[in-house]
């Protein structure tokens, strides 16, 4: 079933990923992470993959996780989301994010993971975690204060409003801004100029600039995965996200 929901192809040296569950904006449910998490882990396998671009269908990047599948995490163990942000953190390929209209929690999140991010004008940012009686994950309450600093990453997680490209971009979670007509193109150039690039020095250079980094996050990572949880089987938690799903 995944498989309808999200198509991955190489080009030119680009592997795409694509979210395809528009009736759904996009939003990732179980199979999906699971697919994702494959796909990625296939890219970095692949020698003819040089760079991996993650993007939405029908204009929308993702609303974030399936709050329907909260109910199905295992009560043991890893989540399939959990395993997925496992996986994006160890990429050692060039990761590019297209963003366009909705991106929704993990949907903001993964973008910290990528080295290049590009937003159409029309995006809409959130991370609505407190709002749902949760905490962020993916490492974000690492690294997105890293980015942007105390009091901006205060303001995005502890109040969930939903934020412009243009704060997003001030923030360090986006790289430019461009208008929709625009940005398929100019990604895809971006992503060429990345692949007539020396693959060995891509990788080690991205590497050298997480490293200091890279078991923080790992550990934080886990760390927000323990609390995600605890704080889901909560009565807020399960009285918002029935609310949010009326």
């Amino acid at each position: 079933m995944s498989e309808q929901f999200i198509k991955t192809h190489v080009q030119d040296h680009v592997q795409i990923i694509e979210l395809d569950r528009v009736d759904k904006k996009n939003a990732i449910n179980n199979d999906m992470y699971i697919r994702l998490r494959t796909m990625l882990e296939d890219g970095e396998a692949n020698t003819d993959v040089r760079v991996i671009l993650i993007r939405g269908k029908g204009n929308v990047f993702t609303a974030g996780n399936d709050l329907g599948d909260f109910n199905n995490r295992p009560k043991n163990g890893p989540s399939k989301g959990h395993l997925f942000l496992r996986t994006l953190h160890r990429v050692k390929k060039p990761l590019i994010a297209q963003v366009e209209g909705l991106a929704i929690g993990i949907g903001v999140t993964l973008l910290l993971h990528c080295d290049l991010v590009y937003a159409a004008t029309n995006a809409r940012l959130r991370l609505p975690f407190v709002n749902l009686g949760i905490c962020p994950e993916a490492g974000s309450t690492l690294l997105l204060p890293q980015k942007a600093g105390h009091r901006a990453a205060s303001e995005l997680f502890l109040l969930g409003d939903y934020f412009t490209p243009e704060e997003a971009k001030e923030h360090g979670i986006v790289n430019r801004i461009l208008p929709p007509d625009d940005i398929h193109d100019f990604v895809w150039e971006q992503a060429q100029k990345l692949v007539q690039q020396n693959p060995q020095a891509l990788m080690e250079t991205k590497r050298l600039m997480k490293a200091h980094l890279q078991d923080a996050t790992a550990d934080q990572i886990e760390a927000e995965a323990i609390t995600f949880n605890r704080l889901l089987q909560s009565d807020a938690s399960k009285t918002a996200r029935k609310e949010t799903l009326k």
